[in-house]
């Protein structure tokens, strides 16, 4: 087991990680946890039934790389829109994204925060240097399943990479690039991502 989740017989999910791939990964989660930030959470020791209906944003994020996280529900990305659809489609937006965005952005943040804890875990008490085997329920696969594609999203945004274009080319780049280690992070995040997924299909 090098470099891909395997699956296990009830149902998870084991990878081998070496002591850096820990250290890119907790880091990498944590950035995503700190970058979709706490939202507009209301304060703690409110009143339950408040919290239950309240109100997100109803603007989309000024950062590409969260607005990628958290588009638009009713804005077809390939689609031109008169004027009339086009102010209908906003104001749609606006009032799914009111009522879903904070729920959103807690179960996100929760999935990048179990992965720093899994891996936190993993690492207490084990000073060896050799890889530690990572072993996943099917519940905690679906949390990273979910940080994975969180973090290939963030980055791909940072690296231009659209949906017409798997960023190929970047693979090209010199090493001298500062952009290298983002562009091997997306990519190795890639196949983690693909195996992950391949252990949670039905055989």
């Amino acid at each position: 087991m090098s470099g891909r989740f395997e699956p296990l017989p009830d149902g998870g999910a084991a990878i081998a990680l070496d002591e850096v791939e820990v250290s890119i990964l907790r880091s990498l989660a944590l950035q995503l946890a700190e970058l979709i930030g706490p939202g507009d959470q209301p304060a703690e020791g409110g009143d339950p039934l408040a919290e239950l209906f309240a109100e997100g944003p109803s603007e989309p994020p000024a950062d590409p790389a969260l607005a990628r996280l958290f588009p638009d529900a009713y804005r077809p990305p390939d689609q031109e829109l008169g004027p009339r659809e086009e102010r209908e489609a906003r104001e749609a937006s606006a009032e799914f994204r009111r009522f879903t965005e904070n729920d959103l952005r807690a179960r996100k943040r929760d999935d990048a925060l179990a992965m720093v804890r899994d891996l936190d875990a993993l690492t207490t008490g084990s000073p060896a240097p050799a890889p530690a085997v990572l072993e996943l329920v099917p519940d905690k696969s679906r949390q990273w399943l979910g940080a994975l594609n969180d973090l290939r999203l963030a980055i791909g945004t940072r690296l231009e990479v659209t949906d017409e274009d798997d960023g190929g080319a970047l693979l090209r780049l010199p090493d001298s690039d500062p952009r290298k280690p983002m562009v091997m992070a997306y990519f190795w995040l890639g196949g983690l991502q693909e195996t992950l997924v391949e252990t949670l299909m039905p055989e």
